[in-house]
């Protein structure tokens, strides 16, 4: 069975004040998804599910969901603020939904096998397609074995300011053994730095993994989001902008030995329009792998 793409798009609504905005960079108004469903495409995935919000939907499918529907199957499932545990209580006061994991969660009715999941608005690559794919399909049946496309930090940096990632540690094996948030990353003086919690500036490797919210899991990964979501609600569900991330459930279960994530390399660059800035430099990019042939002119026919 070929695996599943779930892609996290419930917060285009408010990042893009509607999708009337969802920015066209291709030479024919492609957008980021359009590439990242292209690279799915190829690589064998045999699925899409979208997670939005019920308040964009028509937008959604009539923008976005059209323009696959022939190419692959495609689902759409719902993140809202509301959608927790029965039994399961929250401050009402709060506005957001709970976080990436919370929006993961909204698949476990209709996900059944391997799957990976990646940001909307995040340009992996060709090769992080081709490296999680073959992954995906050889975990079919399996249980607790997951992984994540760990990019070179030197791929990953914007050259209008710094950035957020997730810093990795591996054991020798590839296996991920701890993921940390961190901020400031930018190159100064040639070398790649953070700013830690001290705010001390602490050098990195250039080729450092990175998390960039690129997972792969086997379906039974739902199941200990759910206990793991009920026990972050008695324990910060009073709480106005607590979040459920991907990483913190990983972290646990990677540390109690319940799983293992197996940290996949990958030469892709990262792109992203994490400032202004980088909107025009992004386009330059997106030509030149077009001019190389990575990318036909005009990606749906």
């Amino acid at each position: 069975m070929k695996p599943t793409l779930f892609v996290l798009a419930a917060g285009m609504g408010s990042r893009y004040g509607g999708l009337k905005q969802l920015d066209g960079l291709g030479p024919n108004g492609e957008t980021i998804m359009d590439y990242s469903i292209y690279d799915a495409v190829r690589a064998g995935f045999g699925k899409v599910v979208f997670v939005i919000r019920h308040s964009f939907e028509q937008d959604f499918r009539e923008k976005v969901v059209n323009k696959y529907e022939k190419v692959i199957p495609v689902e759409v499932v719902f993140q809202e603020i509301d959608y927790v545990p029965e039994g399961s209580s929250y401050n009402t006061e709060r506005v957001k939904p709970w976080g990436t994991n919370h929006a993961l969660l909204m698949g476990k009715d209709v996900i059944n096998e391997p799957f990976a999941i990646i940001n909307a608005d995040d340009f992996y690559g060709k090769e992080s397609y081709e490296v999680l794919a073959k992954f995906l399909m050889e975990k079919e049946g399996h249980r607790n074995e997951y992984c994540m496309v760990g990019y070179r930090v030197c791929n990953t940096l914007s050259e209008s300011g710094s950035v957020s990632r997730g810093v990795c540690e591996v054991d020798a094996d590839n296996n991920l053994t701890s993921v940390v948030e961190r901020t400031a990353i930018e190159r100064k003086n040639g070398k790649i730095q953070f700013t830690d919690e001290n705010g001390n500036d602490v050098e990195i490797d250039e080729n450092t993994p990175v998390s960039m919210n690129m997972w792969g899991f086997t379906p039974d990964y739902f199941d200990y989001s759910l206990d793991f979501f009920k026990r972050f609600l008695k324990e910060h569900g009073q709480e106005l902008k607590s979040e459920f991330y991907i990483p913190t459930l990983v972290n646990e279960l990677v540390c109690n030995k319940t799983a293992s994530c197996k940290v996949l390399d990958t030469p892709a660059k990262w792109f992203g329009v994490t400032y202004a800035e980088d909107r025009p430099q992004f386009i330059e990019k997106i030509n030149n792998l077009i001019e190389k042939s990575v990318y036909p002119n005009k990606l749906w026919k």
